[in-house]
C-alpha cells in the first residue's frame, strides 16, 4: 500500500470522517482544502495538510505527481441547496467546474481513479421509491445539476477510447447524512449546515428558537417528508470501499449511499427530543418548492459490487451521536471566541 490518496476538501464533514477512517487503515493520505467550510483540527494529524483550491489544477497535479498518488477522493463541493437557487453560478463554479480543473490534473499526473462526492439531488422528484441508480435523473437546483454535470465529465472522461491505462471512477449519490464519530473527535462543524438533525440539535441545546417542519399535507404516514438517513462513519466506510475496488481494477460505477429505509421529518425530530430529553419547540410551515414527499435509496447495487458493510444503521444512533457532537462543538466555540 505505497501509493497516496488526494482527498480534496478533507477538512469538511464527510472528508474529514473519510480520512481519519483512511489513516486508521493504514492509508497515506494528501488533503487539499481551502477551509471554507473545514477546519484545520478535524484532520488527522498522520495526512499530509495542504491549504489550497481542488481547482488549482498546478496545485493538484504537482501533489499527485511528488507524493505518488494513484487515486483521488473528492469532496469540495458546497451543498446549500437553497444558496444554490439564489447563487447557481458559484456552484456552477465550485462544483462543476473546479471538478473538471480536477480531473484533467489527474490525466496530466497519470492518476486514473477517482471517487466523486455526489449527490441524491440528482434524481430531482423522482416518481418512483426506493430511487435506484437507473431512475431517470432530473435534478430541479443548480446544486443538483452541479454535480449531475461532473458525473457526465466523468462518464465522457472514461469513455475516451485511446486512454491507457482508462479512467475509472465511483461516483456516490448520497442521500440525507447525519451523525459524528461515537468517539467524538470530528462532527458535523459545517457553519452554513442546514440538515435537519443538526438543525433539531441545536434547537435541544437552546442555540434556535425553533425547528420548522416544511410540509405536513404530503402523502406520507405522518404528513411530513419521508428521507432516507446514513450516518456519516457509514458513509465514510463506503469511500474506503469504493478505493478497494477502484484499486483492484473494477469498473466505473455510480451508487446510491443510504439505507433502503425512510424516515419521516416528525419521526426525526421525536428522536432528537428523546435523546436529548429536550421538548424543543416545533413550527409547522408551508411546503418548500422542489421537496419531493419521499425520498429514499434503493441500495442494492453497492452492496452487492463493494460488499459496503454497516455498523450503525439506527436512528437513535444517528441522533445520538449528531447531538452529543453539537454538545461538544459549542464548547469548542466558545474556547476560542
Amino acid at each position: 500500500m505505497n501509493k497516496a490518496v488526494l482527498v480534496t476538501g478533507g477538512a469538511g464533514y464527510i472528508g474529514s470522517h473519510t480520512c481519519h477512517q483512511l489513516v486508521e487503515a493504514g492509508h497515506k493520505v494528501v488533503v487539499v482544502d481551502n477551509f471554507y467550510s473545514g477546519h484545520r483540527w478535524a484532520v488527522p494529524d498522520e495526512a499530509l495538510l495542504v491549504e489550497g483550491d481542488a481547482g488549482d489544477t498546478d496545485l493538484t497535479t504537482r501533489l499527485m505527481r511528488e507524493h505518488d498518488v494513484d487515486t483521488v477522493i473528492h469532496f469540495a463541493g458546497h451543498i446549500v441547496v437553497p444558496e444554490s437557487v439564489t447563487d447557481p453560478l458559484k456552484y456552477y463554479r465550485n462544483n462543476t467546474q473546479n471538478s473538471r480543473n480536477l480531473i484533467e490534473a489527474c490525466i496530466s499526473a497519470g492518476v486514473s481513479q477517482l471517487v466523486f462526492s455526489s449527490t441524491a439531488a440528482v434524481y430531482g422528484e423522482p416518481d418512483e421509491q426506493p430511487a435506484t441508480e437507473d431512475t431517470p435523473t432530473a435534478p430541479i437546483n443548480a446544486y443538483g445539476r452541479s454535480k449531475l454535470m461532473t458525473e457526465w465529465m466523468l462518464e465522457d472522461v472514461a469513455r475516451r477510447p485511446d486512454a491507457s491505462p482508462p479512467f475509472r471512477y465511483i461516483a456516490l449519490r448520497y442521500f440525507n447524512v447525519a451523525g459524528a464519530r461515537p468517539d467524538l473527535r470530528v462532527g458535523q462543524a459545517t457553519p452554513e449546515a442546514t440538515h435537519l438533525i443538526k438543525v433539531a440539535c441545536q434547537a435541544a441545546l437552546g442555540q434556535r428558537d425553533s425547528v420548522s417542519i416544511f410540509g405536513t399535507d404530503y402523502p406520507t404516514p405522518d404528513g411530513t417528508g419521508v428521507r432516507d438517513y446514513i450516518h456519516v462513519e457509514d458513509l465514510a466506510s463506503a469511500h474506503l470501499a469504493a478505493l478497494d475496488y477502484l484499486r483492484k481494477g473494477g469498473d466505473s460505477q455510480i451508487m446510491n449511499c443510504g439505507y433502503s429505509r425512510g424516515y419521516s421529518v416528525r419521526e426525526v425530530m421525536q428522536m432528537v427530543k428523546q435523546v436529548s430529553s429536550v421538548d424543543f419547540k416545533i413550527v409547522e410551515a408551508p411546503r418548500r418548492a422542489g421537496d419531493p414527499p419521499e425520498l429514499v435509496a434503493g441500495t442494492k447495487r453497492i452492496h452487492e459490487v463493494l460488499d459496503w458493510k454497516t455498523r450503525y444503521e439506527d436512528l437513535e444512533l444517528i441522533c445520538r451521536t449528531a447531538y452529543e457532537w453539537e454538545r461538544v462543538w459549542a464548547d469548542i466555540q466558545k474556547e476560542s471566541a
